[in-house]
């Protein structure tokens, strides 16, 4: 009766195999949910804001290695906003968001001690 019980098992996983197989071929590896507008614009969104602070991030850092012995980093909203377009291109960039995301950036690194920004004006 064991040697039954095994058989029917293995048969079932077999055919749950090949079902599975057969509905990854007929489906061509497409997602199953459809398309959502309002997910893919936030998800955009969020990556662009991502690129911003990484930019913003990569801006103070190289404008701290760029500065002398005792001067202030110079980090300006427009250094972001081209890197920003040239790094992870963006065609158009808002001022408004670059200075946003330099701010936050700013504030979060301790920048205040070695850095001079324009990004409050």
């Amino acid at each position: 009766m064991q040697w039954k019980a095994d058989a029917v098992v293995g048969v079932l996983v077999v055919l749950l195999g090949a079902g599975l197989m057969t509905a990854g071929v007929l489906w061509n590896g497409r997602a199953v949910r459809p398309f959502a507008a309002s997910r893919a614009r936030s998800a955009a969104q969020r990556e662009y804001a991502r690129d911003l602070q990484r930019a913003a991030d990569q801006v103070i850092a190289v404008a701290r290695r760029s500065a002398g012995e005792g001067e202030p980093a110079i980090v300006t909203v427009e250094a972001v906003v081209r890197t920003t377009q040239e790094r992870y291109g963006y065609a158009g960039v808002e001022r408004r968001h670059a200075a946003a995301a330099l701010r936050r950036r700013y504030e979060q690194g301790r920048c205040a001690v070695d850095c001079v920004t324009d990004a409050y004006g």
